[in-house]
């Protein structure tokens, strides 16, 4: 008897949504664009490609409905991909959510996000930490040694991108947390009219870095990707100066 959550798929004409609880949905994905970004938080994590453009790295703590890594595995075509999440019936659904198949540079990973951060040799350029269950963030994956090892596993100049309800009681604790693992080098933003806020915190920040903003699409970036995330990197951007 497996002692994980079972999540329940919602479907309208338009959309698949996935979740724990009658409040709070896990991930929504449309029908006719599976890869795009629905929820305003998810568009701001990837205001992540302001210090890091172009990742060649990335670890993702939580699958939910995929919406990061589908973003990722489509627009970030030279990014290997490793995804960690623990209940293996969010896994089982990965196909009605139009999740890759794990490939060359795509994986998902059956396992305690914590357990893996603190074994792993790997490292990587962006940590997204994105790991929520029907009961909220859970307690491993908010702790001091967590933090601790997101750092770790960073390259130099790499960055953690962690999803936090902005309304928690211990929502400034786990600021606090990031902002000693990462020596102060951390930038909060809210995703406005929503309970989320999103914690970019660098391994390895130095004042000379010089952040740079411009409306005009990345060379390196699709026109369809743009379109979604050009705003919210602008946020991300107003929230360094």
């Amino acid at each position: 008897m497996s002692s994980y959550e079972i999540p329940v798929v919602q479907e309208t004409a338009l959309s698949k949504s996935m979740v724990f609880s009658d409040i709070d949905i896990q991930s929504r994905m449309s029908t006719a664009r599976p890869d795009e970004l629905q929820f305003e938080y998810t568009r701001l994590m990837m205001g992540v490609l302001l210090f890091q453009p172009q990742p060649k790295r990335i670890l993702m703590v939580g699958l939910g409905g995929g919406s990061l890594a589908k973003f990722c595995y489509k627009h970030l075509p030279d990014a290997h991909i490793t995804v960690v999440e623990i209940n293996p019936h969010v896994i089982a659904l990965r196909q009605s959510f139009c999740i890759p198949d794990d490939d060359a540079r795509f994986q998902v990973v059956q396992m305690d996000a914590a357990h893996f951060m603190a074994q792993t040799e790997q490292t990587f350029d962006v940590v997204f930490v994105d790991g929520f269950d029907q009961h909220g963030m859970p307690e491993q994956l908010c702790s001091p040694q967590f933090y601790s090892d997101c750092r770790r596993v960073l390259n130099t100049g790499g960055m953690a991108v962690a999803n936090l309800h902005r309304f928690h009681a211990y929502r400034d604790v786990y600021v606090d947390r990031i902002e000693s693992a990462f020596d102060g080098a951390l930038w909060v933003v809210n995703a406005p009219g929503t309970t989320n806020c999103v914690v970019f915190a660098m391994h390895g920040f130095s004042k000379d870095i010089r952040l740079s903003y411009s409306k005009h699409k990345p060379e390196h970036i699709s026109a369809e990707a743009w379109a979604q995330i050009s705003p919210s990197v602008a946020r991300t951007f107003l929230a360094t100066q």
